[in-house]
């Protein structure tokens, strides 16, 4: 059987992605520090579930924790990590962006790593980070989750170019939401709001496409290409 390990899965867009694991017929490894979120997410699920707790803000031992899940389930064909926070800072409050850093940057690397390794010892496997379009540029709202999310996409992008060449099939997808339905869909001006159902089965197709990069939902294709050409002198007075 297919299996996969979703990081992230108690709320939001890792939760809704379990379930269609799931139904597709996958053994699915249930993180996240919220343990009793899983439980019930796992008791909903039409398959078999594996439920492990993983503070990733904790690096060495949530890799030794990851580690330790994938030789349990004998291996994996597919890792997502959807863990993430993002705060509305406009007082640059530290504990808010260090909470950012800590999460977005150190956490997901960390299990990025334990990951890929696995990856490259198997010779196959699927690497999702789940990232954002706000990765494109810095945001005077949330300076370190914007920065952080350019991190992910960089640091996937390091790792595509890593695997490139070697024996196998490993594929790594970076998913770039827009606004979604979630905790993190916060403040002012927020528009096109994908519902989560909608936002996880557009991530699930690129999944299966195997898709380096996509954006969800596909509209928001648009924005991406908007922020990337839009002069530095006129974004800055957004």
């Amino acid at each position: 059987m297919k299996k996969a390990i979703v990081i992230g899965a108690s709320s939001g867009i890792g939760r809704e992605l379990s379930k269609i694991l799931s139904k597709e017929g996958y053994i699915v490894g249930l993180v996240s520090r919220r343990i009793g979120l899983l439980h019930e997410l796992g008791d909903s699920l039409e398959g078999e579930y594996i439920v492990r707790r993983i503070d990733i803000t904790d690096p060495e031992v949530s890799m030794n924790f990851l580690t330790e899940l994938i030789e349990e389930m004998g291996g994996v064909d597919l890792v997502v990590i959807s863990s993430g926070v993002g705060n509305i800072n406009e007082n640059l409050d530290w504990e808010l962006e260090n909470e950012s850093i800590a999460t977005n940057v150190v956490g997901f690397s960390a299990m990025a790593n334990v990951a890929i390794k696995h990856f490259m010892q198997q010779k196959s496997g699927h690497l999702v980070g789940i990232s954002s379009v706000a990765a494109l540029r810095g945001g005077k709202a949330a300076p370190a989750y914007n920065a952080s999310k350019a991190y992910l996409s960089n640091y996937l992008e390091g790792l595509r170019q890593k695997i490139t060449g070697l024996d196998g099939s490993i594929t790594i997808t970076e998913i770039r939401p827009g606004f979604v339905d979630t905790a993190m869909a916060k403040g002012d001006g927020v528009f096109w709001v994908s519902s989560v159902e909608k936002a996880a089965k557009q991530i699930y197709s690129a999944i299966v496409s195997k898709k380096s990069c996509v954006y969800v939902t596909h509209r928001w294709l648009l924005v991406g290409w908007l922020l990337k050409i839009l002069p530095e002198a006129i974004y800055k007075r957004l």
